[in-house]
């Protein structure tokens, strides 16, 4: 078995949900590419026994190495040294040449200001300068030090704040102590697929297949979910399991064909972005609000191949800026393959762009028919070339689940018809 790890973050405005953790998915990813597996991340608040119940816990489960995050401060509620001393069994010892070198900092900080008492604010931060006997000591980035003990397990003391904890790992991971705690790291493999048009269940079902017609198949890690409407399946494993998942990939391919448009782990959104390079896109949308506009253009480059959008909720700015008949939304309703369709060509004609797509359907509460419920939603993607590709679908959930997957159908709409126009060119 590999080296194990465990994180443990603290902070009471982390566990509330007031701050959003970004240390722990930060730090599993640095701990992917050691080839180090993550055993757990914990969250607990600013409690003595809390943080130390987190301690035993993971060093329960045999990890090699325990990393915290936060409660460095000089405040009260930072307690996490004091902690993890009482839990390796050290006592607290001020470091002379750590608090020198706190001074130093806090005096360059406190230059700033006037008035500032400097004594008093030595005298807070000196808390900073106590370490666990025989620890190793990581310069601070900000005030506060981060703290290596060498035991069974180590435990890596990390400071809050990303732009600190991310500026302090290279030291961290340059320590001695840290190195022997894995030593016994192996080399992961991490490869990410991505299915569209693909129920969970279809996948589980291909999986369970696989585990009876795959030998070593539980050499894999497979984690799948579902995300913006698309299934993705995330697998890891060791180099020695590389024939093993070259199997599943074909029984991928055979089971479930186009639905997996991703081997890579690329998005929709980045490939369609190459899909666009020497083309001009406009969007006309109702019920996205300019949601698919927005994702277009957060790719880089994007102000090469967006030319523009037009959020169209009311009838009348349909017509005055899309162009689009009134006689068809009287016949048809705004929300119709008639009506979509009229708003793609005005995209194309209003931005003088080569693609466009329109979204027009319901996504509000109180707004269906029982022949239009909510989350009908008409699909056009236009070229200039005389190419319409128009769909309907009906999306569950609530406005925001509608908004977001009306906005991953048209991209995977957009990308077939780019895709299917490609092919047509070169055959």
């Amino acid at each position: 078995m590999s080296t194990r790890a465990g994180i443990v973050v603290t902070g009471t405005e982390v566990l509330t949900g007031r701050v959003a953790d970004r240390n722990g998915p930060w730090l599993a990813d640095r701990l992917l590419e050691l080839g180090v597996e993550l055993a757990h991340i914990t969250i607990c608040g600013d409690r003595a026994t809390d943080i130390e119940a987190q301690l035993r816990f993971l060093a329960a489960e045999g990890v090699n190495l325990i990393i915290t995050t936060g409660g460095l401060g000089p405040t009260a509620d930072d307690m996490t040294v004091a902690t993890v001393a009482r839990f390796c069994g050290r006592d607290l010892v001020l470091d002379a040449e750590l608090e020198a070198k706190i001074a130093a900092i806090l005096k360059n900080l406190m230059g700033r200001f006037t008035g500032v008492d400097f004594d008093a604010v030595l005298e807070a931060n000196r808390k900073q300068a106590l370490v666990p006997a025989g620890a190793h000591v990581l310069d601070p980035v900000g005030t506060a030090p981060g703290v290596v003990v060498p035991g069974v397990p180590t435990v890596l003391v990390l400071p809050g704040p990303p732009r600190e904890l991310q500026a302090m790992w290279p030291a961290a991971l340059a320590n001695e102590a840290v190195q022997q705690a894995i030593a016994g790291r192996t080399v992961y493999r991490q490869e990410t697929v991505r299915m569209f048009g693909l129920a969970e269940s279809g996948l589980a079902e291909t999986l369970r297949e696989a585990q009876r017609a795959i030998p070593g198949f539980t050499d894999l890690e497979i984690t799948t979910c579902l995300r913006r409407g698309e299934v993705e399946m995330v697998t890891r494993y060791e180099p020695a399991a590389e024939p093993v998942y070259r199997q599943l990939m074909e029984l991928m391919r055979d089971r479930h064909g186009a639905m997996v448009f991703s081997e890579d782990g690329s998005l929709v959104d980045d490939q369609v972005a190459r899909l666009l390079e020497g083309r001009r896109i406009a969007t006309a949308e109702s019920c996205t609000a300019g949601l698919l506009a927005a994702r277009l253009t957060d790719r880089p480059g994007s102000s090469a191949y967006v030319a523009g959008g037009v959020v169209a909720y009311a009838d009348t700015v349909k017509t005055d800026l899309l162009g689009v008949d009134p006689a068809l939304i009287a016949s048809y309703g705004a929300v119709s393959q008639e009506v979509a369709e009229a708003m793609a060509a005005g995209a194309l004609r209003r931005f003088g762009a080569d693609t466009a797509v329109a979204i027009t359907g319901i996504a509000g509460p109180g707004g269906g028919t029982p022949a239009k419920p909510v989350g009908t939603v008409w699909f056009c993607v236009a070229l200039t070339d005389g190419t319409v590709v128009s769909r309907s679908l009906r999306l569950p959930g609530e406005r925001a689940d509608i908004r977001e997957r009306s906005t991953t159908v048209a991209l995977h709409l957009l990308r077939r018809t780019l895709l299917g126009t490609a092919r047509s060119s070169t055959e």
